[in-house]
């Protein structure tokens, strides 16, 4: 029988750790160019990402230098928010548990920035990602500074491309989009919406995480593996 595609995609990841390659004898620029063809909601971006300074549930700071040599996958939310952000947090989590599956585990880390500060505590900070099967060790979820105001993260989001439209007397409509940043600190791509493929997003990251992917060739025994990989994009 054939295998389904949950546990085809566990393998497929299992896979990506022992070869250690973004997308062996492909450039980035050549994987960037199938998943623009072959992947709907994907898009490049590549400059610089727009820096930020945030606190977590402990009030421990950080900033976009903070997470260098990391990749880091980005998304804002609220918690409060009963349409796609709980969708959108558990999308989060599926990729963060293939990413953790393997060595890459390391070198990712998972953002998620609040956009309502006013009402998500420090509580609601702390409790949120357990509902959701976040796993803590490298998923972060940040709000405002105390010297900061009320909108920032609003206005990060907004460098981030998304627009906010009062909503009964609130600013939580936005766009669902999960931003990718290299290891360098440089914004290179969007995955929009939730109908994107999961092994597609941890493909791009994985290649992001290898230094040397350009300079990588594929060993004999790998090409069985890559090329049913490559079928997907």
């Amino acid at each position: 029988m054939a295998r389904t595609n949950s546990a085809f995609l566990s393998a497929a990841v299992i896979g990506l750790a022992l070869v250690g390659s973004p997308a062996v004898g492909h450039s980035l620029a050549e994987l960037e160019g199938n998943l623009s063809r072959k992947e709907a909601y994907f898009q490049v971006i590549n400059k610089p990402a727009p820096p930020f300074q945030l606190q977590d549930a402990q009030g421990v700071r950080s900033d976009l230098a903070s997470y260098a040599g990391k990749v880091i996958v980005l998304n804002f939310i609220y918690a409060s928010c009963t349409d796609i952000c709980p969708l959108h947090s558990d999308r989060i989590a599926e990729i963060q548990d293939m990413v953790n599956r393997t060595p890459m585990k390391e070198l990712v880390e998972f953002i998620s920035v609040t956009t309502d500060p006013e009402h998500d505590s420090s509580v609601v900070l702390a409790g949120y990602g357990s509902v959701h099967g976040l796993d803590h060790s490298n998923w972060r979820f940040l709000t405002k500074t105390p010297d900061q105001l009320e909108s920032s993260t609003r206005m990060l989001a907004e460098a981030y491309g998304h627009r906010f439209t009062p909503v009964n007397g609130e600013y939580q409509a936005h766009g669902i989009v999960t931003h990718i940043i290299d290891r360098d600190g440089q914004w290179r791509a969007n995955f929009h919406g939730l109908k994107f493929s999961p092994v597609n997003m941890v493909l791009f990251i994985n290649a992001l995480t290898n230094d040397a992917h350009s300079k990588l060739k594929a060993k004999p025994e790998e090409q069985g593996f890559w090329s049913t990989i490559r079928k997907w994009l």
